[in-house]
Parts: structure tokens; C-alpha cells; sequence
């Protein structure tokens, strides 16, 4: 038996090239690649930007930047904290 056979195949996802993303593009990209307990609302990315304002030079959503310190953000929030961002009008 060929090495090259026992090698599971995964499906290739494109990565996403254009990094100067808006925060709509940002939203669709991230809950494309996320599973449902990460999955991103407006709301939620517009308190992000407001609490994290020094990742943010000017209006550019960059996966590669962005992603990993926007998911630590979101997995400390608690579920309640969650619910109530999503209440709120920001």
C-alpha cells in the first residue's frame, strides 16, 4: 500500500488574498472558517474595534491580523456578556 494512500484528503479552503477587508467581509470570512461557537456578529466586532482600539489603524479588518486576538477576545467573554453585546446598539 501506497504512503500516499493512507494520507487523508481535506478539501483546499482559499485563502482570502485582498487583507484590506471591510468589517462585512471580515464578518462572512470569519464565520466561513469558524465553527458555530465562534461564529461572529456586528455587533459583537463593533465592541471588539471599541475594546481593542490599537489593533486598529484605520478602517482595515485584516484576517491575518485580526482573527486570532478577535477569537481570545470572544472565548473570554461569558456567555451573558455575549447576549447582552448582542442586545445593545452600538
Amino acid at each position: 500500500m501506497k504512503i500516499e494512500a493512507m494520507i487523508p484528503r481535506f478539501k483546499k479552503v482559499p485563502k482570502v488574498i485582498n487583507q484590506h477587508l471591510g468589517k462585512g467581509q471580515f464578518l462572512e470570512e470569519h464565520n466561513r472558517l469558524s465553527p458555530l461557537n465562534l461564529q461572529a456578529t456586528t455587533p459583537l466586532l463593533s465592541r471588539f474595534r471599541i475594546e481593542k482600539a490599537s489593533l486598529f489603524k484605520d478602517d482595515n479588518w485584516s484576517i491575518d491580523k485580526l482573527r486570532r486576538p478577535f477569537i481570545l477576545w470572544l472565548t473570554s467573554l461569558t456567555d451573558k456578556e455575549r447576549q447582552d453585546i448582542g442586545k445593545k446598539k452600538i
